[in-house]
């Protein structure tokens, strides 16, 4: 077996795995499997193979919770980050990210108890509200990979959780996701054995989604809420390990 078959065993499973974990809590695959396709493949090729993995493991959280999207949410949420994640998308090939690490991680870490705040005084954000920030985070998911757990508390606090959460969350990413990787295409930077790459990963993401389905199927809504906390903990002390390592 060649170091280049090993390499995509690896991405598979390392795929396989970060698709069960982002079909449980709606985010997360690009933290997991980000570094393994940089050893992969390289760290110039691993943003825009993650960004077509990420269109696949996004639309099979649609497929798998289709019934749920809560498509008003979707529109308000979208109508100003597809735009701004193209914008941000242009951006990221001429600057560096490592200073938005920093800022990203300080940030997911503070959501922890501000989440719970908000969620005591019975906290809720309107259509408007969530257009803007669809736009913000569009922009910033165009500069760097791992930004998904940024929309988690902007759909908790517009009043979703679980099923309507993952699928509707999922549903934006996608379109973000996708005009990110148009970018890539426009500027050429994203050909064909790219793009190939891109779907061999996220074939094992989509895997991995449904599988998360069944997990969430048996958990309490608190239950699924404390794994959300987790998961910004986990997401916030990676990028700013990453950006000071």
């Amino acid at each position: 077996m060649t170091h280049g078959d090993l390499a995509y065993l690896l991405v598979c499973g390392v795929g396989l795995l970060a698709g069960l974990l982002s079909g449980v809590v709606g985010t997360g695959s690009s933290i997991m499997l980000l570094p393994v396709l940089v050893f992969a493949f390289g760290p110039k090729q691993a943003v825009p193979i993650m960004a077509v993995a990420a269109v696949m493991s996004n639309l099979a959280k649609v497929m798998a919770w289709r019934r749920e999207v809560d498509w008003r949410a979707f529109a308000a949420y979208s109508a100003g980050g597809i735009p701004a994640a193209a914008l941000g998308a242009r951006t990221l090939l001429v600057l560096p990210a490592h200073v938005v690490d920093v800022a990203l991680g300080a940030f997911f870490l503070a959501m922890i108890p501000a989440r719970r705040w908000l969620k005591a005084r019975d906290f809720h954000i309107r259509l408007w509200q969530l257009a803007l920030a669809g736009a913000a985070i569009g922009f910033i998911t165009g500069i760097v990979v791992s930004t998904g757990p940024l929309s988690v508390p902007a759909f908790l606090a517009y009043g979703l959780t679980r099923g309507a959460f993952l699928s509707t969350e999922a549903m934006s990413s996608l379109v973000l996701y996708v005009a990110k990787v148009s970018t890539f295409r426009a500027f050429g930077a994203l050909p064909l054995t790219v793009m190939l790459q891109g779907l061999i990963a996220g074939s094992s993401l989509m895997v991995g989604a449904f599988a998360g389905k069944a997990v969430v199927l048996r958990m309490s809504t608190d239950v699924f809420e404390h794994v959300l906390d987790a998961m910004l903990l986990v997401a916030g002390c990676a990028l700013l390990w990453a950006a000071v390592a």
